[in-house]
């Protein structure tokens, strides 16, 4: 493996988590205080949140980690083998998955929905509480859980394949 595809691995086990720390957080307890706002305080907040969650890091690495992971996982797919091949293939197509492919078929359409929403409508409160708020956290959730499994299967393919390396010079 060139030095270039080691670091970028070892990048990608960083990113994989940070990103899932992200979506952790609102998981955790931001999307529960912005519930306890009342009114229309978690609206607009989540609303605020997301149109500047365009503007800052996080989405250049969520973004860009789709990118890498493809690229992982063509690298194992074609020049690795065996368990360490099999972890590294699968930690790409977790992150695609179950990261990206949940972000752009689930929680962007009820960001998108939510967006436009006038916040002092009935029909607002009533889709936040009864719908984005439940669904969203589901699939914030499911991304969490799929970022920190493919850090995982990364950090443990890598650590597999260098150590079969190691045995074998």
């Amino acid at each position: 493996m060139s030095p270039f595809l080691f670091f970028l691995m070892q990048f990608a086990i960083l990113a994989y988590a940070l990103v899932g720390g992200v979506f952790l957080a609102f998981s955790d307890f931001i999307m529960r205080s912005l519930s306890l706002t009342g009114g229309v305080g978690g609206v607009e907040a989540m609303q605020v949140i997301n149109r500047e969650v365009f503007r800052w890091v996080f989405m250049v690495l969520f973004v860009g980690m789709a990118a890498v992971s493809l690229l992982i996982s063509g690298y194992a797919a074609v020049w690795l083998s065996g368990p360490a091949g099999t972890l590294i293939l699968l930690s790409g197509f977790v992150y695609l998955f179950g990261c990206f492919g949940v972000t752009v078929a689930f929680n962007v359409p009820m960001n998108e929905a939510h967006a436009g929403m006038d916040l002092v409508a009935d029909t607002t409160h009533s889709y936040w509480t009864g719908t984005y708020l439940p669904r969203w956290t589901f699939w914030n959730s499911v991304r969490t859980i799929a970022c920190g499994l493919s850090a995982m299967l990364l950090l443990t393919g890598l650590l597999w394949l260098t150590q079969t390396h190691a045995r074998l010079v």
